[in-house]
C-alpha cells in the first residue's frame, strides 16, 4: 500500500520536549507582570478594608449617639415600650448588627442582634478579610437631667462593608485580569516580532544542513539579530557558490570521463555502457539497429593534412552525425576510437534504420571528400539489428562483419548484417498500427513501484503502457521511437492520462507517475489539456508526478518551462527523467522548478563496482539535495547495487531487484 508523505515539517532530532526561548521569556515575564498585579491589587484591597472599618467604627459610634439622645430627651427612656419601640425602628433599618439597651433605674434590657454573614457573601471571603466586629461596638449614657438611667451599646453591621468589599475586590481582579491578559499579548506580540528572526535562522540553518543553500533570512528587527541574520545569508550565499562550483567541476570531469574531446560525442566506453543497458537491462526491452561507421584512408589523410587538419575533419563529420540522432528521440551517437564512430537507434526496423543510415553515409562522404582533397576517400558502415536474444557482444562482432563486407568494395557503402529473425514492419505500416490502436484505446497498464530508499515503502507506481499492435502487445520500449517520429506522443498521452485520473480517484492512499513524450511536451494544445484536465482534477493533481526526459529539457527549454509553470499553479509534480544522458547542462537545476530528478539506468549498472558510476551518482546527490530536488534511480537489477546506492543518500528507486511490473495494484 502506497504511504502518502507527510508534509508537515519535523523537529530535529533531539530537540523533542525543550522548551523554547519564547514560552520561557513568556513565562518569566508573565510570572513578573502576575506578582505585580497581585500585590498591587492586595495593596489597594487592604487599603480599601481598613477605609470600610474606620467607616464602619464612625457609623457605630454616630448610631449610639443617636439613639442614646433619643432615649434621654425624645421619649421616657423608662418607658419600656417606648424605649422597645425606638429601638426596633432603628434596627429594622438592617445597618447594625445589635443594639442593646439597658436600663439600670427600671432594672429591663431590650437587645436586638442579626446575623453575621450577610446574604449573597461566600463564606470564604467572610473568613479571609473578617472584619474587626468588636471594634464596631459603641456605648452612649441615657440621662434624664443630671440622673443616668443606663447605658444603650450599639455595633455597626458589617454586611454593607461585606458587601461593598467582594464587589470591590471582583471590580479590582477583573481590571486586573484585563490588564494581565492585554499585557500578556503585548509581550507575546513584541516577543513573536523580535524572536521571529531566531525562527527564520532556524529555517535557512535545517534548509543548509539539507543542503539548499536558496533559503535566505529576512532581515531582523533588532541590531544583534540583523548582524546575526546578515553573517548567515552570507554563509548560505558562500556555500552556494561554493556548490555551484562543485557542479560545474562535476559537468566538467562528467565530460572529460563521458565525452569525446576532439568530437563533443559521448566516448568508447559511455557509448558501449549505455547500449548495453539498452540492450541488457531486465527493466526494458528495445528493439533498433546498431550501426558502425569509419573513415577511409583516415591514417594517410593525417599523414598528409596533420593531426590537427584530421581533428577538425572529425568535428565536421560529428556535426551531421549529431543533427541525425537529434532527429530520432533516444538514440545517440559516440566516437569509438580513431575515425570510427558509434550509433544507436532504438526501435526503428532494420529497413528503416538502413535506410536513413545509406543517407547519413552519403552526407558524411560529401563532408569528407570535400576536406581530403587529392585524397581517394570513402566512408564505410556496418548496420546490425538488436533483437531480443542480442547482447553488446554479438551486436559488435555483427558490426565488424558487415564493416568487413563494407570496406571489401573500397567504395562508401552501408551494409546491413543479415540475421535470422521475424520480418520486422516497415514505417507505413507502423504508423497505420499505432494510429489504429490508440483510435480503438487498445492500452495495458502496467505500474511498477518506485521503492523509497528510507524505508523501502512504495512512494509512487511509475505507469508503464503497451500497446496491441498486430496482435501482440508490445512494450513502450518497441512502439515509443515510433510514436514520436510520426507525432502520436501527444494522442497517446491524453489517453494515459485519462486512465490514471480515473485511478487517482479510485485509489486515494497512492501517488502515480506517468512519462509525458518530448513531443507532447512541445505540443501547445496537449499543454493547454493537460491543464483543464488537473485544474478540473483539483487535489488529485496533486498525487500525480510528471516524467519528462531530459532530452526534451534540453530540445524544447521553452515548452518544459511552460509545463513547469502550468504544473507549479496547479501542484503537480515534475521528475526530469533519463538524468545524465539528455544532454541538459547541470545549470537547468537553478533555472527550472522541479521536484525530483531519475539518473538513467546507464549509471546505476554495476554502480556498485564501476568508479565512475559511483562518483557520478554520488556527486549527483548532494548537489541536487541543496536545490530540495529528491533523486531517483532508474534500472536497479542487483542488491549490491541498491546497497551502494542506499549508501549515496539517493531517496528511492525503481528496477527488477526492487519490484517487477504489476498489471493489479
Amino acid at each position: 500500500m502506497q504511504n502518502t508523505e507527510a508534509e508537515e515539517r519535523k523537529p530535529p532530532d533531539g530537540v523533542k520536549g525543550i522548551v523554547s526561548l519564547q514560552l520561557v521569556l513568556l513565562v518569566f515575564a508573565g510570572g513578573l507582570i502576575l506578582m505585580l498585579l497581585v500585590t498591587t491589587v492586595a495593596i489597594g484591597f487592604v487599603g480599601f478594608r481598613d477605609h470600610m472599618v474606620q467607616e464602619l467604627e464612625n457609623h457605630a459610634n454616630d448610631g449610639a449617639v443617636a439613639v442614646g439622645l433619643s432615649l434621654s430627651n425624645a421619649i421616657d427612656g423608662n418607658d419600656r415600650v417606648a424605649a422597645s419601640s425606638l429601638i426596633d425602628a432603628t434596627f429594622d433599618s438592617s445597618r447594625y448588627l445589635k443594639i442593646r439597651y439597658e436600663n439600670i433605674a427600671k432594672g429591663f434590657v431590650i437587645e436586638r442582634e442579626a446575623a453575621l454573614i450577610p446574604p449573597g457573601i461566600p463564606e470564604w471571603f467572610v473568613q479571609l478579610i473578617k472584619l474587626p466586629s468588636d471594634d464596631f461596638r459603641k456605648t452612649a449614657q441615657v440621662v434624664r437631667g443630671w440622673q443616668q438611667l443606663g447605658t444603650v451599646t450599639v455595633s455597626s453591621h458589617p454586611a454593607q462593608g461585606y458587601v461593598v468589599l467582594w464587589l470591590v475586590m471582583r471590580q479590582l481582579v477583573f481590571v486586573a485580569l484585563i490588564i494581565g491578559a492585554a499585557a500578556l499579548l503585548l509581550l507575546w506580540l513584541i516577543l513573536r516580532r523580535t524572536l521571529r528572526a531566531l525562527t527564520n535562522l532556524e529555517v535557512q540553518a535545517h534548509a543548509i544542513s539539507k543542503r539548499n543553500f536558496r533559503a535566505r533570512a529576512p532581515a531582523a528587527g533588532t541590531r544583534e539579530l540583523a548582524k546575526v541574520t546578515l553573517a548567515m545569508n552570507q554563509m548560505a550565499n558562500d556555500l552556494g557558490q561554493l556548490f555551484e562550483g562543485q557542479a560545474k567541476l562535476i559537468q566538467h570531469l562528467r565530460k572529460i570521463n563521458n565525452e569525446d574531446s576532439a568530437t563533443g560525442l559521448v566516448s568508447r566506453r559511455a557509448f558501449y555502457q549505455r547500449v548495453r543497458t539498452e540492450v541488457d537491462s531486465k527493466d526494458i526491452y528495445q528493439r533498433g539497429v546498431i550501426a558502425l561507421i569509419q573513415l577511409g584512408e583516415f591514417g594517410q589523410f593525417n599523414h598528409e593534412h596533420g593531426r590537427k587538419q584530421g581533428d577538425l575533419v572529425l568535428r565536421q563529420i560529428a556535426e551531421p552525425i549529431r543533427t541525425f540522432v537529434g532527429q530520432y528521440p533516444g538514440s545517440f551517437a559516440g566516437r569509438l576510437n580513431g575515425a570510427e564512430f558509434g550509433i544507436f537507434l532504438p526501435g526503428v526496423t532494420a529497413v528503416d534504420g538502413h535506410f536513413w543510415l545509406e543517407e547519413l553515409i552519403k552526407t558524411l562522404d560529401g563532408v569528407y571528400s570535400d576536406s581530403a582533397t587529392g585524397l581517394e576517400v570513402a566512408v564505410y558502415a556496418g548496420v546490425a539489428v538488436v533483437t531480443e536474444a542480442s547482447d553488446v557482444d554479438s551486436l559488435r562482432a555483427a558490426c565488424d562483419e558487415a564493416l568487413l563486407v563494407a570496406r571489401a568494395g573500397a567504395v562508401t557503402r552501408c551494409v546491413l548484417h543479415e540475421a535470422d529473425g521475424p520480418v520486422a514492419n516497415g514505417p507505413a505500416d507502423w504508423q497505420a498500427l499505432l494510429v489504429d490502436a490508440i483510435d480503438n484505446e487498445r492500452i495495458m497498464m502496467l505500474f511498477q513501484p518506485l521503492v523509497r530508499a528510507s524505508d523501502g515503502q512504495v512512494r509512487l507506481y511509475q505507469v508503464q503502457s503497451r500497446l496491441e499492435v498486430d496482435g501482440e502487445w508490445v512494450p513502450a520500449s518497441v512502439f515509443l521511437p515510433m510514436t514520436e517520429r510520426f507525432r502520436l506522443m501527444a494522442r497517446l498521452d491524453r489517453l494515459v492520462l485519462a486512465r490514471v485520473l480515473k485511478l487517482l480517484e479510485t485509489h486515494p492512499d497512492m501517488n502515480f507517475g506517468m512519462t509525458i513524450g518530448s513531443s507532447a511536451v512541445a505540443d501547445a494544445a496537449f499543454r493547454e489539456h493537460l491543464q483543464s484536465e488537473l485544474t478540473s482534477a483539483g487535489a488529485l493533481a496533486r498525487r500525480l508526478w510528471f516524467n519528462v526526459p531530459e532530452a526534451a529539457v534540453y530540445h524544447h527549454r521553452s515548452d518544459v518551462g511552460a509545463l513547469v509553470g502550468m504544473l507549479r499553479r496547479i501542484g503537480g509534480r515534475l521528475i526530469v527523467d533519463r538524468f545524465g544522458v539528455g544532454g541538459a547542462p547541470f545549470s537547468y537545476l537553478r533555472n527550472l522548478s522541479f521536484q525530483a530528478l531519475r539518473i538513467d539506468a546507464s549509471f546505476i549498472r554495476h554502480v556498485d563496482s564501476i568508479p565512475d558510476n559511483r562518483f557520478y551518482v554520488e556527486s549527483i546527490v548532494p548537489i541536487a539535495h541543496s536545490r530540495g530536488v529528491e533523486v531517483f534511480v532508474a534500472g536497479v537489477e542487483t542488491a549490491a547495487e541498491w546497497h551502494e546506492l542506499v549508501k549515496l543518500g539517493i531517496d528511492g528507486g525503481t528496477g527488477y531487484h526492487l519490484a517487477r511490473p504489476v498489471e493489479q495494484l
